[in-house]
């Protein structure tokens, strides 16, 4: 099972290419009208920013397909299995990295700008320095005690 964002939506009848983004990032899968006719079908509803969830088989690109710009570039899932978790609107501003947004639009939708690229890696970062600190603290058998206010 795959779950994620849809970043990208490539349709050429009878073959509908979706890039999955998640926090580890960036996936294609393909939606074939002759393998799952009702996965393709509501394949054809996607667009930018919905929330998918897929299952599939992941196979390997023929030597011309194969994306060397994406680390899953070599790989793609057939869907076999589609659920909308959520549509979405249009974005304000694309999620990647590089926008060019202004800062308080930004900050307006931080709920979107936190799904950029760049800052799932500081989330992951400060994740990873929290759990070091608390681990050092458990080491060392102390307690972590939330103030009363």
């Amino acid at each position: 099972m795959l779950n994620g964002w849809v970043d990208r939506r490539r349709d050429l009848g009878g073959v509908i290419f979706i890039w999955i983004r998640d926090r580890y990032g960036i996936t294609q899968v393909v939606f074939q009208e002759d393998f799952n006719n009702e996965a393709y079908s509501l394949g054809k509803e996607l667009r930018n920013e919905f929330v998918i969830s897929v299952e599939g088989k992941v196979r390997k690109r023929p030597g011309d397909a194969v994306n060397q710009e994406l680390l899953t570039g070599e790989i793609d899932v057939l869907v076999d299995k589609l659920i909308i978790l959520n549509e979405s609107e249009t974005p304000p501003f694309a999620i990647k990295n590089n926008i060019d947004a202004f800062e308080d639009l930004r900050l307006k939708y931080r709920y979107l700008d936190l799904r950029r690229p760049e800052l799932q890696k500081n989330l992951l970062l400060r994740h990873k320095m929290y759990q070091l600190v608390r681990n050092i603290l458990m080491k060392k058998n102390l307690l972590k005690l939330k103030r009363p206010f």
